[in-house]
């Protein structure tokens, strides 16, 4: 059985940085790479408070869900990536307050480093109609 594999690009999210697509759909999956806080004009990260950096990595990925006819109700599991478990509840209540009533399945891990120096990077998958 052939899988067909459709790029998804949104001119509002941050360009990737490597090889690698914003976004895979695929049988009404969408599989969103991981979103740090780059500006999508400057393509420079947001070096902001942790509660910013999180909010402009929330914005970065709804870009591209929107792009794909998503929000964030559709969203079925997140992943998030932090540098220190220190911001945890910091990077909790921007998720909670951006994602309003949607609450996904989710995995938070502690990693030693994120790219251009990020604190928090943020990746799901969602189910699209």
């Amino acid at each position: 059985m052939e899988c067909l594999l459709e790029v998804v690009l949104s001119a509002q999210a941050p360009q990737p940085i490597g090889p690698y697509s914003q976004a895979i759909r695929t049988r009404g999956l969408l599989f969103c790479s991981g979103q740090i806080a780059l500006d999508p004009k400057t393509g420079e990260m947001t070096n902001a408070t942790i509660e910013e950096e999180t909010k402009q990595v929330l914005k970065n990925m709804h870009a591209v869900l929107s792009t794909a006819g998503g929000t964030f109700a559709n969203i079925a599991k997140t992943t998030i990536f932090l540098t220190s478990m220190g911001d945890f509840a910091a990077v909790n209540k921007v998720y909670e307050e951006m994602l309003g009533t949607a609450r996904p399945a989710r995995s938070t891990v502690e990693v030693s480093a994120l790219p251009k120096g990020a604190r928090v990077e943020i990746e799901c998958v969602a189910c699209l109609p």
